[in-house]
């Protein structure tokens, strides 16, 4: 211990940062000399959400007794999650306000409660011109001020948390300019009316509409997109208005209502794509840089699903087929064979990866079908799940099938 207390005060609470906050804290009882070094930390990191009523109400006693004498002149991080009604709103009111006033660079509140709650975030908050990440989640009413400025806000992650209006979220997202990562998770027992996301900076987007959330409809605006995550499995009947995304590397589709074609009609520039949809495609559309592709086995329409975006991907080399998390397998269409040869399996394609392969009939048709047209195939990996047939069945199935490309290997897992 003396070796480590002849160090410098910078040294020691930059070591003090390789530990949870509350062990840092508990340094204090070492000797006068380390008593208040842990103030001088830039990243505070405080709470749980199981904790016992116990645990809560002395971290509760102790950020209001410490927070307000902390030393640092900047915080670099403040992280609190809690999951306790001895923590009420005007506490983390007063523990953000400090936080703030330390030119407060990442905010993150984890609040779970009986019933959500209003003002919990100060009005200076939001216009903190340090803030850099802002992370909410739970039972928190967000409500926005009219005068709002966030000038060094990159990161935005709202999960969970209820608007206190309809022009909550867009008047928040208006007054970032330099926004680049969104992420809403929507609550499910909420009513938001119409949703606007129109942010020209935003590079990625993550949009979660959960199945009880009553919407009339969303609109996105957002021209430099490069990542976008869409999940809506909304019950209730709402239009789409997506503007197009021309620099789209990567989206993530997986919606239950009739909105899909206006969501394809945006992402057409797309290089990678997860999709599951259980409206079937118009036809038309052209992925003309599209390489990836995976499509989830779980809807009834999959197989002539299939065959509209492999029409549609003319420079496809990549094809996976697998069950989305959380997803479960139904009874598939019958495979229709089509009429021509996809562009794709002629030109491109490379690789087939097939996840909870069964054997179905469906099911080996498409693959069969793949094999048979697919010349430049390299690599068709199955992947077998239980089901009626025997692997061994399945595997000689397969392996007896035409080859398309005479390089192409054959491997099951």
């Amino acid at each position: 211990m003396d070796r480590i207390s002849g160090l410098s005060d910078e040294l020691l609470v930059k070591i003090l940062l390789f530990v949870p906050t509350k062990v840092a804290v508990s340094t204090s009882i070492l000797s006068k000399r380390w008593e208040y070094l842990w103030m001088w930390l830039p990243k505070l990191d405080y709470g749980r959400i199981d904790c016992s009523e116990s645990e809560c109400e002395k971290l509760r006693c102790f950020l209001v007794r410490n927070l307000p004498l902390h030393r640092a002149p900047v915080i670099e991080s403040f992280r609190l999650r809690v999951g306790c009604s001895c923590f009420k709103p005007e506490n983390i009111h007063m523990w953000v306000l400090t936080a703030v006033s330390h030119f407060l660079r990442e905010l993150k509140i984890v609040y779970e409660s009986d019933s959500a709650e209003l003002d919990m975030l100060p009005s200076n908050s939001f216009t903190c011109k340090s803030l850099v990440i802002l992370k909410l989640a739970g039972d928190i009413i967000l409500d926005v001020p009219r005068m709002v400025s966030l000038p060094s806000l990159k990161t935005l992650r709202l999960q969970k948390v209820m608007f206190f209006n309809g022009e909550t979220l867009q008047r928040l997202l208006s007054n970032c300019p330099i926004l680049e990562d969104l992420m809403v998770d929507l609550h499910d027992y909420d009513d938001t009316g119409k949703l606007s996301i129109v942010v020209p900076s935003l590079q990625s987007l993550s949009l979660f509409i959960p199945y009880r959330h009553e919407i009339d409809g969303f609109m996105i605006e957002t021209p430099s997109l490069k990542y976008f995550k869409l999940r809506d499995d909304s019950w209730h009947d709402h239009y789409s208005l997506i503007g197009n995304m021309p620099f789209l590397v990567e989206a993530y589709v997986d919606v239950d209502l009739p909105v899909i074609n206006s969501v394809i009609r945006s992402i057409t520039s797309v290089k990678r794509l997860t999709i599951c949809s259980q409206d079937m495609l118009d036809e038309g559309f052209v992925f003309n840089q599209l390489e990836h592709l995976e499509v989830c086995l779980c809807t009834l329409l999959f197989s002539n699903q299939l065959v509209r975006l492999l029409n549609a991907s003319s420079k496809l080399k990549r094809l996976d087929i697998s069950l989305t998390d959380g997803h479960v397998p139904r009874d598939m269409d019958d495979w229709n064979q089509p009429s021509t040869v996809p562009e794709c399996l002629l030109s491109s394609l490379q690789s087939l990866n097939w996840l909870e392969y069964t054997g179905e009939p469906q099911e080996r048709d498409i693959v069969v079908y793949i094999l048979k047209h697919a010349l430049h195939l390299k690599t068709a990996t199955i992947t077998l799940t239980e089901s009626d047939f025997t692997k061994l069945d399945m595997i000689k199935e397969l392996a007896r099938s035409s080859r398309a490309s005479t390089t192409c290997e054959l491997m099951f897992d």
